[in-house]
């Protein structure tokens, strides 16, 4: 780190950021609030979201399942979810998440959160994949309902304190243990260590590596980013879920069309009104995802048509009930002038969810003591290769009520020698120029990754991405601004001069993270040479028992896991 200029400041500037919590959970989505809600009331929970509340993509979210209809059972939940992953869902993980579905649906309840009824009753909706009707929705807006509840419950809790434009720059481990103890976090205008006995990533997922996805700004696969530098174990990042069903007009953000409207009678059809999915699956629309994503992109590339989509075809779906249960689909059409009441709306696959991530256990514990991980951004092996449709903020719920047998020790040991005692460092950064290659490589990366390791996948084109991605990422290591990311002084607190250095820092700290997850998934698509859920490569187009595997990341070293048993 080069700087202009090092002064000495005031402890008193110092924001008012504890310098230990018994907890710290970096995000503040489902799994994130969710989290804090379940752990023991004794412990101190600093919670620590990088923009505002309720930004994340668990508000975007259509759905929760579970097996809550007496005619319905976890067992067919289980097995459901075990088909769609492909041969690589643990089943003890899919039997926690089934079992424990209705207990997760009647604690939501609890919180407030309203779900849609028929007279007493909880309706219940048909989605792909799903043997019979169980997601239970809050109208067009599930997902917003859900964090509702949860951020209100959170913001009444003596024990947890949120700190909200906070972003987590790096884990701090144990340099004789290994433990992590903590995390540096940017914070009003410093850098500061903050010291945890536990540290719980709930970042969600990486969807702004692809250029057309359904995800928030804020999904640039920070806890991942966070936890394979810091050397924990990674597993599957090349299985990437591509939603089939996006609004794709050019110029105009993708509007994720939910796949509810199939389970009501929608079609996919083609320009010339075939609906060609049936050529692929014969479940039609109502296939997996990565199957009827698949098959767009096949269709697309056979006939190339100009404009380049598929069409969803609402009309089937009696128009007061399109009124009465999609009105935001109806809005999104209006404001480009689409009448779905009259025409198909056109729609192409986007990416939508990361299957894989860090790798957990049943009790949500990553391989490296003390750190924790929840939701999208861990692989808890309930989805396997393809995640069934409405599990994802189920996972959340599910998993982080594990943490309420979180024993530890409320009295953080080291407490003392956190540094705080002494001046913090001022320090002034130029990293005006450095930015220029921060910018370049933030627009370039997602297109990249959406031409090589989008939906279709081959080897050479597989090479040729890392290739630019290593250049990449050596350009970033050496930047003075990667200084406070990736050799940054444990214990020492620094403030930075200005509020654009401090946007220039999480810009970058986003773009190393995104450059990271990128190497993460195109290494490893191409390492499996097979096809299998959401991982297809047009060069070796079949699944294959000898990848009944797996993939397993720590550091720069690729290996698989053992067998999968059913």
């Amino acid at each position: 780190m080069q700087d202009s200029q090092i002064s000495l400041c005031n402890p008193s500037e110092l924001p008012n950021i504890p310098s230990q919590f018994d907890v710290i959970i970096i995000g503040s989505g489902a799994a994130g609030l969710y989290s804090a809600l379940s752990l023991p009331s004794y412990l101190q929970v600093g919670l620590i979201t990088k923009d505002a509340l309720k930004t994340g993509a668990s508000s975007w979210a259509r759905g929760i399942a579970a097996a809550i209809d007496p005619s319905d059972t976890p067992l067919s939940h289980w097995e459901d979810t075990l088909k769609a992953g492909a041969g690589l869902c643990e089943p003890e993980a899919v039997k926690l998440l089934a079992d424990n579905a209705p207990g997760a649906i009647k604690s939501l309840l609890e919180m407030g959160v309203n779900f849609d009824r028929h007279g007493q009753k909880l309706a219940l909706e048909l989605e792909a994949a799903h043997s019979r009707p169980r997601v239970l929705h809050s109208g067009e807006t599930t997902g917003k309902v859900l964090i509702d509840a949860l951020t209100a419950q959170v913001l009444e809790r003596e024990n947890i304190q949120v700190f909200s434009q906070a972003f987590a720059l790096s884990l701090w481990l144990n340099e004789v243990t290994g433990n992590c103890q903590g995390v540096s976090v940017l914070y009003q205008g410093y850098i500061r260590w903050v010291r945890a006995a536990a540290v719980v990533l709930a970042t969600g997922g990486g969807g702004q590596v692809f250029s057309h996805t359904t995800n928030p700004t804020v999904s640039t696969g920070d806890g991942i980013g966070l936890a394979w530098r810091a050397g924990a174990l990674i597993r599957d990042p090349e299985f990437v879920q591509f939603h089939p069903t996006a609004l794709t007009v050019t110029g105009i953000p993708r509007f994720l069309v939910t796949e509810i409207v199939r389970g009501e009678g929608a079609h996919l059809i083609d320009a010339q009104g075939q609906r060609f999915v049936f050529n692929h699956h014969p479940d039609g629309e109502l296939a997996p995802r990565d199957v009827v994503s698949l098959a767009i992109f096949c269709h697309l590339q056979q006939t190339k048509p100009d404009p380049y989509c598929v069409y969803l075809d609402l009309r089937p779906i009696k128009a007061q009930r399109m009124r009465d249960r999609f009105p935001s689909i109806i809005q999104a059409c209006q404001q480009w002038d689409i009448d779905l009441f009259t025409q198909p709306i056109p729609i192409a696959p986007v990416a939508h969810y990361w299957m894989g991530g860090v790798a957990t256990n049943l009790e949500c514990c990553t391989s490296i003591k003390g750190l924790y991980a929840i939701g999208e951004t861990a692989s808890t092996g309930v989805h396997g290769a393809n995640r069934l449709a409405s599990n994802s903020l189920l996972e959340c719920i599910v998993f982080a009520a594990q943490l309420s047998q979180l024993r530890i020790n409320s009295k953080v040991n080291g407490g003392d020698d956190m540094g705080y005692h002494s001046l913090p460092v001022k320090q002034e950064q130029d990293w005006n120029n450095e930015m220029d290659t921060v910018n370049s490589i933030r627009q370039n990366l997602p297109k990249l990754m959406w031409q090589s390791a989008g939906i279709s996948r081959s080897q050479a084109i597989l090479e040729d991405a890392i290739a630019q991605l290593n250049s990449w990422r050596s350009q970033l290591t050496e930047l003075n601004i990667m200084g406070y990311l990736l050799k940054a002084t444990p214990k020492q607190t620094v403030q930075l001069n200005s509020d654009r250095a401090e946007q220039h820092l999480r810009l970058a700290a986003e773009t190393l993270n995104l450059t990271d997850v990128a190497y993460l998934i195109l290494k490893s698509a191409a390492w499996r040479t097979e096809s299998r859920g959401g991982h297809y490569r047009s060069d070796y187009p079949q699944t294959s028992d000898d990848w009944l595997f797996h993939t397993l990341i720590q550091g720069d070293c690729w290996h698989k896991s053992g067998k999968i048993t059913s």
